[in-house]
């Protein structure tokens, strides 16, 4: 079995949920994927940062970095970065916090020493509903002299989130289309 065939088995067992919920976005929807419980498991996390990995390796324009939004992006851009380490093409990670730091730097970037001004990042994130949350972090480190190269994600609900990043110049790249993990 292939490393895509068995995210996608592991998603739709530890992470898919057939029930009505609320999502951060405030929609409702009838399904619900709960990404950090696929993310956080040590086989889970290899797969998606692999996957997401080689969606990077094969951009473009070379990426320099790779991070997202905690929560949901934290084990995965670790991931990324593991792996890409071990395929000895190493990509350090960052992570965007919600508020700026309190204390000591007062930063929104963790990681943002080991970022060079005018570096090239991706951005990942485990499910995009409606891309609100990317907006933000494009925003938030575009102000910070970084240019994003990139954006990923390891499940693509299909609810306005890839239309609403490409309005802004930003394709969305996908391990998973909701229609390919439930077909």
């Amino acid at each position: 079995m292939n490393e895509r065939q068995r995210l996608k088995e592991m998603l739709l067992d530890k992470s898919y949920q057939n029930r009505k919920v609320i999502l951060s976005s405030g929609l409702e929807s009838d399904f619900y994927i709960d990404g950090k419980q696929t993310t956080l498991s040590a086989e889970g996390a290899y797969l998606c940062g692999k996957l997401l990995f080689d969606l990077i390796s094969n951009n473009a324009e070379p990426i320099d970095a790779v991070g997202g939004m905690t929560l949901g992006a934290d084990p995965l851009v670790t991931a990324v970065s593991m792996v890409s380490y071990l395929e000895e093409k190493p990509i350090p990670a960052f992570i965007v916090r919600k508020e700026p730091k309190k204390h000591g730097t007062e930063n929104y970037i963790e990681g943002k020493d080991n970022l060079a001004v005018g570096s090239v990042v991706a951005l990942v994130e485990d499910v995009v509903t409606t891309g609100g949350t990317l907006l933000n972090v494009i925003d938030r480190v575009e102000s910070q002299g970084l240019k994003v190269g990139m954006i990923a994600t390891v499940v693509d609900r299909q609810e306005g989130g890839a239309e609403a990043l490409a309005a802004r110049g930003y394709p969305l790249e996908t391990i998973f289309t909701r229609e390919e993990l439930l077909e």
